[in-house]
């Protein structure tokens, strides 16, 4: 799961930080940034609606937060949008061990949908296919 690499790589970098390791910071938040990045560049901020435009703003102000990982070795930074992915990566987990229940058609689907129309007595059922 993309969160769940991300958030590791984060805290990679914060471990980095700790140990003095510049590189390994570097990589480990250049690997997150390029998580986070396409997932936000690839919202569809008019389908998804109000949800889409909030992960929208969430995810540019991580993207904004990252460089200080690497600018000011900050650790505190890297627990931040630790702390922001951790709650959209358990939403995620959440969704994906839900059971699935069938979903009720749209009320508009439904009152476009053909009636059968029963046969006269004595007579057979023929059956039509409509197609739009």
């Amino acid at each position: 799961m993309l969160y769940e690499r991300a958030i590791s790589s984060l805290h990679e970098a914060v471990a980095a930080i700790d140990a003095g390791q510049i590189e390994a910071r570097w990589r480990a938040n250049k690997r997150a940034t390029e998580i986070v990045t396409p997932m936000w560049t690839t919202l569809d901020c008019e389908r998804g609606g109000e949800i889409a435009a909030n992960l929208h703003r969430l995810f540019a102000y991580m993207l904004r937060r990252m460089p200080d990982i690497d600018i000011k070795n900050d650790r505190n930074t890297a627990t931040e949008v630790i702390q922001l992915l951790q709650p959209l990566r358990d939403a995620w987990r959440d969704l994906s061990n839900a059971p699935v229940t069938p979903m009720e058609p749209p009320a508009r689907t439904k009152a476009l949908a053909p009636k059968p129309v029963p046969a006269p007595a004595g007579q057979p059922m023929m059956r039509t296919s409509i197609s739009a």
